[in-house]
């Protein structure tokens, strides 16, 4: 999600300032876990993006607002509204120093995130990143690196993770009422806006994909990726995108991503050994649908000898169920997680790893559209998480 340029909120001078009062300002902030009033929290970035979060933050009571940073002052001061006890100010070592700020939510452009989200965690702050968590997966294992290291949390704004629907998916997948998940068939289509600086793959799977990371159980993972895309007004970068994923288990799973469709699509078809789901995310009437319906293959140790010459194929036709979901923003409940981690001292449900293993996907499949659709395969340190870590 495009936030407003900040390039150079966080130079040479800044960092200096910043470590300056990195002593004084860490001890307050990684003591908040402790404490029982409300987690005071800064926004940076006040473009597209982060309003929303300024909104969200100012509405739960775990949190009180303080700060609102943006390079353009007046842009953070729109975003306050009328919240005339919040401050807003274009000076950001200022508001990492403010040790009342417990922790920081960057809403910037992805390539500022390491900057910015680097020397909040230098000065004790826990840190929500807007997706994607870094600009590189290089980038994003520093952070993830740096939070560790101070004990600090460092959490990835997967919003769609938070919602209702996608919180009912990963029930169903990881109980094992679908069964043995065979495909994942996402679609994210609309007449979108065309980028400039990043490709349709940067700007729309990653949502797709944190989902996937998100639903899938332990032992299902992605491990090489093939991409396909096309550019046909002339854009400068692929408009058009498609993503096949090999999974660790032999299914697969699909991601079509399109700024050039004039009919607005957003579905996710996630097919079990038992039983098949269908998220229709513009459907409110009915967003979650299970069907009791598939193909079943007998084995062919329940075969006599006669009936192993022809596989027998059969049809599952049963019944639909469309379980009731509650209504509740996502970011509110993404909110609601931040808070949580900090105060119980663990790793959110979107932590740095999540986005770094959404990152590992991306630059993967960047490297496939380079080489016309050629398989990729994924990193394997992706899997050095601390003993006890959990997705």
């Amino acid at each position: 999600m495009p936030g407003n340029r900040v390039e150079g909120a966080v130079g040479s001078a800044a960092e200096r300032a910043v470590e300056r009062t990195v002593r004084r300002a860490v001890g307050t902030a990684k003591d908040a876990g402790g404490e029982k009033g409300p987690l005071g929290v800064a926004v940076i970035g006040a473009g597209y993006w982060g309003p929303n979060l300024v909104r969200n933050f100012q509405s739960s009571p775990a949190f009180r607002l303080k700060w609102v940073c943006d390079l353009d002052e007046e842009r953070a001061r729109r975003a306050l509204g009328g919240y005339s006890t919040v401050g807003a100010t274009a000076d950001y070592p200022a508001v990492l120093a403010d040790p009342s700020v417990h922790a920081v939510a960057v809403a910037t452009p992805a390539g500022t995130h390491l900057d910015v989200a680097l020397a909040a965690l230098r000065a004790g702050k826990h840190v929500l990143v807007e997706k994607p968590l870094a600009a590189t997966y290089a980038d994003g294992r520093r952070l993830v690196a740096e939070a560790e290291a101070r004990g600090l949390v460092l959490m990835c704004d997967h919003t769609y993770c938070y919602t209702p629907a996608v919180g009912r998916i990963r029930e169903l997948v990881h109980s094992g009422e679908l069964g043995e998940v065979h495909f994942v068939d996402s679609v994210r289509i609309n007449l979108g806006l065309v980028q400039k600086d990043i490709d349709v793959l940067w700007d729309l799977a990653p949502h797709d994909l944190s989902i996937l990371d998100f639903i899938l159980p332990a032992n299902v993972e992605p491990v090489a990726v093939a991409a396909h895309g096309a550019d046909p007004i002339g854009a400068g970068q692929a408009c058009v995108a498609y993503l096949t994923l090999q999974l660790s288990t032999g299914a697969i799973a699909h991601v079509h991503v399109n700024w050039l469709s004039p009919t607005k699509v957003r579905t996710t078809l996630v097919g079990g050994a038992k039983r098949t789901l269908l998220w229709d995310d513009l459907n409110p009437a009915q967003r979650v649908a299970v069907f009791d319906r598939g193909v079943d293959l007998a084995s062919p140790a329940e075969l006599g000898a006669e009936e192993r010459r022809d596989a027998l194929v059969s049809y599952r036709s049963g019944d639909m169920v469309a379980p009731a979901l509650g209504e509740k923003e996502a970011l509110r409940g993404m909110v609601e997680e931040f808070a949580g981690a900090i105060r119980e001292r663990r790793a959110p449900l979107t932590d740095g790893w999540s986005g770094l293993r959404v990152l590992d996907i991306l630059e993967a499949a960047s490297r496939s559209l380079a080489f016309h659709g050629a398989v990729v395969g994924l990193r394997t340190d992706r899997h050095d998480e601390p003993a006890g870590a959990e997705r």
